[in-house]
Order: C-alpha cells, then sequence, then structure tokens
C-alpha cells in the first residue's frame, strides 16, 4: 500500500460548476470534510446516544459525542507523532510534511463519525437487534415462506451479524440525504479508514485470529461502493493503515474513561481500581499503580478536599499519555506488516500497554457492565428495542407481501420512517427484484431504528404502547 493512494481525496460526486467561487477557499479536501460532519444532524444526534450509562441525567458522564470528540482528539494526536516517524526515519521517501497533515485531518474526522452508525442504548443494543433477527426471522413469511428460506445466505447474514461499523459506512454514503443520495459525499481516504472489518458478512469469524474479519464492515447493499473505495485506495481486502490508529484512539478514549465514568458514577470504589493495578507491571517509565498512589498521597498532603477523586481523574490523564506513547511504538515497531496488510493485531499488542489494556477492561467489565444496575437498563432498553423491530419490520414485510394484507397499524408504522431514508431506498431498489427489495425494506427499517436517539426510542415506544 501507498500513502499516494491510501490519502485519496476522491469522492463519490465530484466536480462543481463554479469552481471559480471558490478560489478562496483554501480548506483541503480532508479539512472540507470535518466541517460536513460537524454541521451533520447525524453527528448531533451522538449528544442523546449512550456511550456506558443510557439515558443518564448527569452532566458529566460521556454520551456518543463526548467519546467520538475524545476519540477524535487521540486520533489526531497519534497522527501527528506517526506521521513525524514516517518523515524522520524515511520510512517512504515519497511522504511528506502535507500527508502528515492530512492524516492528522483524516483521524480527526475519523473519529467524529465512528460511531455514527450506533443504535440506542450503545453495544447492548447492537446485540439486541442482531438476537431479534435471530429469533424472529424464521417466524415470518413472505410469499407463504419463511424469511429464511426466502432471503439470500448473504443477505441473512447481513442481518444475524448486524453491526454498528457497517451501519456507519452506510449512514455517511448513503442515508445522509442532504444534496443526493451520496450521503455526506466525504473523501475515499476518510470512508476507508472507518471500515475497521473489510469483510463481508459470509466471512466474518468472531474466532479468527486476523482481527479484520471478527465483524461485519459493510453489507450487501454497499458492497459495490466499498470495492469501488478500496480499489482507489489500493486497500483491497486489507485494513486501511489509519484505521489501526483510528481503533487505538477508540481503545484510549473507552477504556478510560470507562474508569473515570464508574469512579464517578460510585461503581468503581478507589481501592479496588488500585487493588487491580498493583497486579500489573507497566514498566519503569511509567507505574500504574505507583503513579495513582502518588497522587493520591500528594492530594492528602495539600489537603485537597476530595483526594481519591484528584487521583484518579489527573491518573486518567497520565495513562492517557503513556498509551499514546504505546500505540505509537506499536504502529512504528510494526510499519511494514501494516503496511503491507499483514499485521493482524491492534497497536497495543506487544507494548507495555497490553496488560494494562486487559486490566482496564476487566476492571470496567467486573464493576460496571456485570452489575445489577446495568442489567436492569439493558433489560427496559432490550424490550424498547425489541417491540420496535417486531413493529416495523412486520410491517414493511407485509408492504412488500401480495399475499399479505396490510393493516391501518401498518401504514402508520411505515408513515413514522424519515423521508431521507424512503429517498435512500428508492433510490437503491431502482431496478432490483422483488427479493432485493424486501431486503433493502428491512434494512431500511435497522437504517431507522438505528438513526434514533436514546430518549426518542423510548419515547416512541411509550407513545404506540400508551404508557405514557
Amino acid at each position: 500500500m501507498e500513502w499516494s493512494r491510501l490519502l485519496s481525496p476522491k469522492r463519490q460526486r465530484t466536480g462543481r460548476k463554479h469552481k471559480e467561487k471558490n478560489r478562496t477557499d483554501l480548506r483541503s479536501s480532508f479539512e472540507k470534510d470535518y466541517h460536513r460532519i460537524i454541521g451533520s444532524a447525524s453527528f448531533r444526534r451522538l449528544q442523546d446516544k449512550t456511550q456506558v450509562f443510557p439515558l443518564d441525567r448527569s452532566d458529566f458522564v460521556r454520551t456518543r459525542l463526548t467519546h467520538s470528540l475524545e476519540v477524535s482528539s487521540f486520533g489526531k494526536s497519534l497522527g501527528q507523532n506517526i506521521g513525524e516517524y514516517i518523515l524522520a526515519y524515511g520510512k517512504d521517501p515519497e511522504f511528506t510534511p502535507q500527508m502528515k497533515e492530512d492524516i492528522c485531518n483524516i483521524l480527526l474526522c475519523a473519529g467524529l463519525i465512528h460511531d455514527i452508525g450506533n443504535p440506542p442504548f450503545g453495544h447492548f443494543g447492537e446485540t439486541t437487534i442482531r438476537e431479534w433477527f435471530e429469533e424472529h426471522l424464521s417466524g415470518i413469511t413472505y410469499g407463504g415462506k419463511p424469511l429464511t428460506q426466502v432471503l439470500t445466505p448473504r443477505m441473512l447474514a447481513d442481518f444475524y451479524y448486524f453491526e454498528g461499523n457497517a451501519q456507519a459506512f452506510r449512514l455517511v454514503t448513503k442515508l445522509h440525504y442532504l444534496v443526493d443520495e451520496t450521503g455526506m459525499n466525504l473523501t475515499f481516504a476518510l470512508l476507508n479508514t472507518i471500515v475497521k472489518y473489510p469483510v463481508d458478512s459470509l466471512h466474518v469469524d468472531p474466532y479468527s485470529e486476523k482481527i479484520q474479519q471478527k465483524k461485519l464492515g459493510y453489507y450487501l447493499a454497499d458492497e459495490e461502493l466499498f470495492f469501488k473505495i478500496s480499489s482507489e485506495t489500493g486497500t483491497g481486502n486489507n485494513r486501511h493503515p489509519l484505521t489501526f490508529i483510528l481503533e487505538a484512539a477508540d481503545d484510549i478514549a473507552y477504556k478510560t474513561a470507562d474508569i473515570e465514568d464508574a469512579y464517578v458514577k460510585g461503581f468503581l470504589p478507589f481501592s479496588a481500581l488500585s487493588r487491580e493495578l498493583e497486579k500489573i507491571d507497566t514498566g519503569e517509565t511509567f507505574q500504574a499503580y505507583g503513579h495513582l498512589m502518588d497522587l493520591y498521597r500528594g492530594a492528602v498532603e495539600r489537603q485537597e478536599e476530595e483526594p481519591e477523586a484528584y487521583a484518579v481523574k489527573n491518573w486518567i490523564v497520565r495513562v492517557q499519555s503513556f498509551l499514546i506513547a504505546c500505540a505509537t511504538e506499536g504502529f512504528t515497531e510494526n510499519y511494514e506488516a501494516i503496511m503491507c496488510g499483514e499485521y493482524q493485531k491492534d497497536l497495543f499488542a506487544g507494548t507495555k500497554a497490553e496488560e494494562l489494556m486487559d486490566v482496564l477492561g476487566h476492571v470496567a467489565e467486573k464493576y460496571v457492565f456485570m452489575t445489577d444496575e446495568i442489567y436492569k437498563m439493558e433489560v427496559a432498553e432490550s424490550r424498547i428495542l425489541s417491540f420496535l423491530m417486531e413493529k416495523f419490520v412486520m410491517a414493511a414485510v407485509r408492504y412488500s407481501d401480495p399475499k399479505q394484507k396490510m393493516d391501518s397499524i401498518d401504514r402508520r408504522m411505515l408513515a413514522f420512517i424519515s423521508d431521507n431514508y424512503k429517498k435512500a431506498y428508492q433510490h437503491q431498489s431502482q431496478g432490483k427484484g422483488d427479493i432485493e427489495k424486501l431486503y433493502l425494506r428491512i434494512l431500511l427499517v435497522t437504517d431507522y431504528i438505528c438513526g434514533m436517539t436514546d430518549s426518542y426510542a423510548k419515547r416512541l415506544y411509550q407513545e404506540l404502547t400508551a404508557k405514557i
């Protein structure tokens, strides 16, 4: 892979009739991407989507919006480090300072949209949608046959392996209907970067040693565009090198934020965090446990009002700096393998941060995600999403099936779906057969539900079930 192709500024829709009007616009293509994203309704909706704590009323804990801003920031920092490394050590004689700047801007944008396709209620929302399809598609009929016998294996697999990352690619390329069917019309370099798993649903292997095969990367409906983009950038079936950096930025953001949010919410006592950190060795340059206790003792000596809170919050900042350094090392030490498409691990593998990242994930799982409070929230969220999936999918199937009669409720359910999403469906379904249209209509339902905020999904459920 070559940076000159990897950083492709090409878009789905190119060219302007009046280029002379833009002579004063000195922004690069990737800087323009940034402004398209932050001005979009899809991005704004992230402020009301769950990161960890659903429908939380606190002003402190993260939402998908604040998480995405943090990922964007870490991504840019990593891009600066790695771009400077490529220049300083002459890893690519054709790599220029402008390419370093482009990398930073692409990662800045990628961080903003990496979670933009996630459904309401965080990752549990993804699980609920997948499980709904697994449990119900065999019981829904079309033309007198169950959907499992009507839809192709690839179509079924798209639903069984439903994934927020694939949905993000779909949303920004097709569903964000602004000018036409090209969505936000972002650059190919950016679009390729957000595809963490460049694999179709029939080749997903959650147990694979290859990191890029563990989840779905793109739907059948979006395959042609993905191939066009990967051909332009020269990645083929490999991950874009910047995807590794984006993933590392995401890992740094959520694993440290989960700890801080869990402490502030009272899920994670200071004593429990210190006890877990005492078990690991992160090397001489950064001792995770030692730094935490030094901060605590310093806060006590200065008579800080809340020494434990002071220690945790300042420790998080130091950890993030350490993890940025380790992720930089992970990329630079494996530069050749990454550029050849041979590297199949995350950037923390083999670094001093590997064990720390595992422990942070374990602590969040133990003290937050496996608690009764979170379980109760997830049960309620599952009921909301399952109800919406049933009502909308059944309406979509009856609309498609000439052998089934739609009732007044079905027609009202379909009327709720966004006009923009319907326009996207109409464009994509042109010239397609009945089964392909059925597949696209079911996909339209997931498009609409994934576009909901937490509050809207809850409110719609309450209104439709008369639970006011």
